[in-house]
């Protein structure tokens, strides 16, 4: 079957089956390789994705669901200002370890600054539970977060 669906501000059109997750339909069909396959299951959020500025899993929604809803992907953020700040951030205090996860973790993070200007650790703990880094910079992340949200916030990067 035939969708269009519109990605970072352009509509593409797709011949997938209506079932076909759209983690799938980015990596496969549109060669949008930065969302990341974890789980399959949703709960890892290495395949976040904003579905109208809401984050999502990728992995565990049908294409046939999005209809003519915004989809966001890593690629895309960085052309929003709240995106842009949250990977100045990322870079800026070297939160990357492995770095599988990150696309996942900046797209949770960006939604929650889009909400939330001024998140509190708790809306930052809360928005971000959902996203697994094995390598656990959650610190890092934190960090980032409030130094894109311009919160105070320690240095902490390894000496």
């Amino acid at each position: 079957m035939t969708y269009t669906i519109k990605i970072n501000g352009t509509a593409r059109t797709v011949d997938v089956e209506g079932d076909t997750p759209l983690l799938w339909v980015l990596r496969d069909v549109l060669d949008l390789k930065g969302s990341k396959f974890g789980c399959g299951l949703g709960l890892c959020g290495c395949c976040t994705v904003h579905l109208d500025g809401a984050p999502i899993r990728s992995c565990v929604t049908p294409v046939a669901a999005v209809h003519a809803q915004e989809i966001t992907t890593i690629e895309g953020v960085g052309d929003t200002p709240t995106g842009q700040k949250v990977q100045a951030a990322w870079l800026d205090l070297d939160v990357m370890q492995c770095g599988y996860c990150q696309a996942g973790q900046i797209m949770s993070a960006t939604a929650l600054l889009n909400q939330k200007p001024k998140p509190t650790d708790q809306d930052i703990d809360n928005a971000m539970s959902g996203n697994i880094c094995r390598c656990a910079t959650y610190t890092r992340i934190r960090a980032a977060i409030k130094q894109a949200a311009g919160l105070p916030t320690a240095d902490t990067r390894e000496v």
